[in-house]
């Protein structure tokens, strides 16, 4: 499968849009169906939602326990927490809650099937049947997945349909695919010995995913890890547990023993950090925010310096020149910066536009975001679903306050959608000054800041004087322009007139406090081998 981007294909889905839905809207395929009350927007920055009745998912909760050594078991305490619709607020299910005491128990379960189990042993080849396999079944199962990815997160379903099950679908096939072309050098030495370098599995993975892409990062940490023979403890994040648990009975339904992948719903501050401070866990990745990253960072540091990457936040500078195409390019922004109700770490954040065409780029920018469709993510035609939960969408507020504290001009939304669950209206300031905290840090919602450059000089210096660093869009037609902008950039990912284009073998990652190591491809597979120097002396040999 060639790179594409999320916005080709999400746009015949898409493309539909209006400014109108409700009884009439269509259905989306099975397993969605029940109706019930939605929402109603009556603020005069935004005209891009209408009364709504929120579509419930029929799809069955059947997996809510922690999952060690290879079976579904209650949390020691015995406690559940409440997982929500962000479209209501409402319970969906009651899942195990997790801290330190199932922690051990599923470090021990992968720790025992990583020393004696049949995973590290096993033919590479074999190991690849059985990813295979898994990606077979989660394929089958495309619709089902998705509609509980959608009510868990709040995320399109189309979006999840169409996008984001066949993206995880094809890195399980990727991985899968590298499985057995791990290996090692015969390395020339000085004098009469035989060197050899061997790439074995690092041993027992903790790996922490959030919440925006709960099955793409699933993907992105698992699929290495397993490729490599590594045996895994994962914590989800407590927002999102659903898919995880339903995807990981899949992979055993493949053929994965028992104590490989163990998985432990919970909070940051109990089964997070034991996870990261595991005397027993010999590698750690997690992905989340910058502050968070810095405490699983140290907790990993203190216990026993187990190796870490980590993929963090970013506040990405998109960079529009004058000689763009305004039209094409105020499309492509709208989806870097909203896409995913803004959840995104690389969302493009920081839109900068040089002065010649500023006006022209800001007004039809804010039609577009007049335009955008928000309400229920089960209905055809809608853009934007809602934020995660109650916390987010505060914070998002808050943030929409700050910039109108800060004389930034709010061009429209800026406020809350109905009386019931997350929605923040899509929502555009002009006149953002570098200083201004919504210029500076990561907002994580559906607030677009425009920003004036010169030159290049000054947007290159702008651009990067961020503590993030992990994703850029450059938009221009003058090929110099874009190459001098692609190596000025301090950012792991660099897009040249295009945005948001992911692919299995695309190395993803960030410079700064944006994450250490990189996630995808053949990088990735880095983060979970050891390199062990084998060497021993030749007798007479017959060549060096």
């Amino acid at each position: 499968m060639a790179a594409r981007t999320l916005s080709r294909l999400l746009s015949r889905s898409l493309s539909s849009s209006s400014s109108s839905s409700g009884a009439s809207a269509s259905l989306l395929r099975s397993p969605l169906g029940r109706k019930s009350e939605g929402l109603i927007n009556t603020n005069r920055f935004s005209t891009a939602a209408a009364v709504q009745e929120l579509i419930t998912p029929q799809v069955s909760i059947n997996y809510t326990q922690h999952l060690i050594n290879g079976k579904f078991v209650d949390a020691a305490s015995g406690k559940t927490f409440p997982t929500l619709d962000p479209r209501t607020g409402e319970v969906i299910a009651h899942v195990a809650e997790g801290d330190a005491e199932d922690i051990n128990r599923a470090v021990s379960a992968a720790r025992e099937a990583f020393d004696n189990g049949p995973w590290p042993k096993m033919s590479a080849y074999e190991r690849c049947r059985i990813l295979l396999r898994f990606a077979d079944l989660v394929e089958k199962h495309n619709d089902e997945i998705a509609a509980l990815e959608a009510w868990n997160n709040g995320k399109l379903y189309e979006q999840a349909a169409k996008a984001e099950v066949p993206m995880f679908v094809r890195l399980f096939r990727y991985y899968a695919g590298w499985a057995d072309k791990i290996h090692g050098l015969t390395v020339p030495a000085d004098g009469d010995y035989h060197v050899q370098t061997l790439h074995e599995p690092i041993g027992v993975a903790g790996q922490i995913i959030p919440w925006n892409f709960p099955l793409l990062m699933f993907a992105w940490k698992v699929g290495p890890a397993l490729a490599c023979g590594n045996t895994i403890v994962l914590k989800t994040a407590e927002q999102t547990p659903l898919t995880a648990l339903l995807v990981a009975k899949l992979l055993h339904e493949a053929g994965l023993p028992p104590g490989v992948l163990n998985i432990v719903s919970g909070y940051g501050p109990t089964a997070g950090a034991s996870l990261a401070s595991h005397m027993d866990v010999d590698k750690l990745a997690f992905t989340g925010s910058t502050d968070t990253g810095k405490t699983v960072l140290e907790l990993a540091a203190r216990s026993n310096l187990k190796p870490v990457t980590l993929e963090l936040g970013g506040k990405s500078p998109f960079i529009v020149f004058e000689e763009a195409d305004i039209d094409k390019v105020v499309e492509i922004a709208h989806f870097a910066l909203f896409f995913n109700q803004g959840q995104c770490c690389c969302a493009g954040s920081r839109t900068f536009v040089h002065e010649r065409i500023y006006d022209e780029f800001l007004e039809k920018s804010k039609e577009r975001a007049l335009r955008r469709v928000v309400g229920d993510p089960f209905k055809k035609g809608v853009e934007q679903g809602p934020q995660i939960d109650s916390k987010q969408f505060e914070k998002v507020l808050r943030y929409i306050k700050s910039g109108i504290d800060s004389n930034a001009t709010l061009e429209c939304g800026g406020g809350r959608l109905g009386s019931k669950g997350f929605f923040v209206q899509p929502t555009v300031f002009s006149n953002v000054q570098d200083d201004m905290l919504i210029a500076k840090d990561e907002i994580f919602g559906p607030v677009q800041t425009i920003l004036k450059f010169k030159d290049i000089n000054e947007v290159i210096r702008r651009a990067n004087a961020t503590r993030y660093g992990l994703a850029a869009g450059v938009f221009t037609n003058n090929v110099s322009t874009a190459n001098t902008l692609m190596r000025a950039l301090r950012a792991g990912t660099v897009w040249i007139n295009c945005f948001d284009v992911f692919d299995a073998a695309i190395p993803f990652g960030g410079y700064k406090m944006s994450g250490i190591g990189r996630e995808k491809g053949i990088y990735s597979l880095h983060n979970y081998l050891q390199v062990k120097a084998v060497v021993s002396p030749l007798n007479n040999p017959a060549w060096l």
